[in-house]
């Protein structure tokens, strides 16, 4: 850790320098080259400063054990050994934050993202949970001041959702929705149950970041466009003109459905826009050179004995077998109260982040 923080501290001292040296002109290059390095050193400040007042502490503590270590005034030791008591425990707040302070920073956490929900295995009773979770996610989505736009959507005939994809648009919207990928379990009585038995069924949920234009470059000779009439409910707008729109990505084999929309050119933007977030997707695996498919690596099979999360509505219980947490409100839960698990989620996986930092 300590390599990390000088290193750190060293190019925080080299971007003053060439800060200094660095004319501010009327020239707008120069401006943001500027600009530029002044957000590199702001960035690194604060942890440059906790690293700073580190160091005077143990540079403190050295001195009081000095002065324990000798024979000297019983008076000055007394003192000396009630500051390094309290010394001791502004070493480990300090250490502990500058642990945090090194963790790398998500770049997509303030982006806005695509949920693709999926039933999997469970037949009707897959769909119709795909619907809850849906419409789960769609009010947490509004709880947070968040605009939730339908993309594409295949209902199926008892009101379910065979696929549903919604962007949500809204700042930190990758950094909570993140952790919902994968396998989500239900275990209830379906209303076609006549016996009374209860099935589980499973949903799959992945979760992208939405890509920006200068995220991915998409070429228009790579892409193959095809237009066709629109099939399940909808106006008649919708059904009797060729408005859905099927974009494959010809380099990568990716297909992106839209037709929700009346308008071939708006069914074509929003397919964009989910090729876009594909694409990175599939750029940012292959840079952590992660092989496995894009969405499966999130979701899996499908297969019930795959889950992230699940539902249990006799007992009314909502559990979460990542971290082991359960809840004891599923009805609250699906209104989209949804923040006790989305924020022990994520300081799960800030303390599974802090433990890597070596003190």
């Amino acid at each position: 850790m300590f390599d990390k923080l000088r290193a750190i501290e060293n190019r925080y001292e080299e971007l003053g320098r060439q800060l200094a040296e660095s004319a501010v002109s009327s020239q707008g290059g120069a401006r943001a080259e500027y600009a530029r390095l002044a957000k590199a050193r702001s960035d690194l400040e604060e942890i440059v400063s906790t690293f700073g007042e580190y160091k005077t502490v143990l540079a403190r503590i050295q001195e009081a054990e000095h002065i324990l270590g000798e024979d000297g005034d019983a008076e000055l030791r007394e003192l000396a050994e009630g500051e390094l008591l309290d010394l001791r425990t502004r070493e480990a707040a300090l250490e502990l934050r500058l642990r945090s302070l090194l963790i790398p920073k998500d770049p997509a956490d303030e982006k806005s993202v695509f949920v693709e929900i999926r039933a999997g295995a469970g037949g009707d009773e897959a769909a119709l949970f795909a619907a809850d979770l849906a419409r789960m996610y769609t009010k947490y989505a509004e709880r947070q001041g968040w605009r939730v736009e339908v993309m594409d959507s295949h209902l199926t005939g008892q009101g379910g959702f065979k696929e549903h994809i919604v962007a949500v648009h809204g700042k930190g919207a990758w950094s909570r929705l993140k952790y919902e990928r994968g396998v989500h379990r239900v275990q209830r009585i379906p209303v076609t149950e006549s016996a009374g038995r209860i099935h589980t069924s499973t949903v799959t949920v992945a979760v992208l970041p939405e890509a920006e234009d200068v995220d991915v470059r998409v070429e228009e000779k790579d892409l193959k466009v095809d237009v066709y009439r629109s099939s399940g409910p909808g106006g008649q707008g919708v059904n009797t003109t060729d408005s859905a729109v099927r974009i494959t990505h010809l380099p990568t084999g990716l297909v992106v459905t839209c037709q929700d929309e009346r308008s071939q050119i708006k069914n074509r933007a929003k397919a964009m826009r989910v090729l876009r977030a594909r694409l990175l997707e599939q750029a940012q695996e292959e840079q952590r050179s992660q092989i496995a498919a894009d969405r499966r690596s999130q979701v899996g099979t499908g297969e019930r004995s795959e889950r992230i999360r699940t539902y249990n509505f006799p007992q009314g219980r909502v559990t979460d077998h990542r971290i082991g947490l359960t809840l004891h409100r599923l009805p609250d839960v699906l209104e989209g109260n949804l923040d006790e698990l989305m924020s022990a989620l994520a300081d799960a996986d800030r303390a599974a982040q802090l433990e890597s930092v070596s003190p």
